[in-house]
């Protein structure tokens, strides 16, 4: 590899290379000659980005937090409902009737479980695919640097064909 005056690489056959990496990028530079900025803007660079970082470990870390609370929240909320309905179920004296009333609660506990239990398992689900697109998604890959939308207008339209 040979690197030019003019400051890109080529390779042996005179091909130009480019490499793209955001964090030169962001390197600040005079504006004016091209240079690299001075050491202080880099650190000032450089702690900006170390605080972000620190901020996205504490944001994911929170984000993953989220998600055991509502875990926990349904193993205690599946215990209640077993021992608040089916299980009290056996304590019954009910003779014959038993099978009639074990089936009656489990159909309760079934209900309950379905309803509440699932729905909160689709939550769970749900936030976690969100957490996925929003905070990992966003906060690593995700560049804003494109074109600004604009909606599709009948109206524009004519107008730019009225000024031709």
């Amino acid at each position: 590899m040979v690197e030019p005056s003019g400051g890109s690489l080529v390779n042996d056959e005179g091909e130009q290379l480019t490499a793209h990496y955001q964090h030169f990028e962001d390197t600040p530079t005079d504006a004016a000659s091209g240079d690299n900025a001075s050491m202080s803007d880099i650190f000032v660079l450089q702690a900006i980005h170390t605080i972000e970082f620190c901020l996205g470990c504490i944001s994911n870390t929170a984000s993953y937090l989220r998600l055991w609370a509502l875990s926990l929240a349904h193993a205690e909320l599946s215990e209640v409902l077993w021992n608040m309905s089916f299980q009290k179920a056996f304590g019954f004296q009910a003779g014959m009737a038993m099978p009639l009333v074990i089936f009656a609660t489990f159909s309760m506990w079934a209900a309950e479980t379905v309803a509440i239990l699932l729905v909160m398992e689709g939550l769970s689900a749900f936030l976690h695919a969100l957490r996925l697109h929003w905070v990992e998604f966003q906060n690593k890959f995700y560049e804003g640097s494109g074109y600004k939308f604009q909606p599709f207008s009948f109206k524009a339209i004519l107008d730019d064909d009225d000024e031709i």
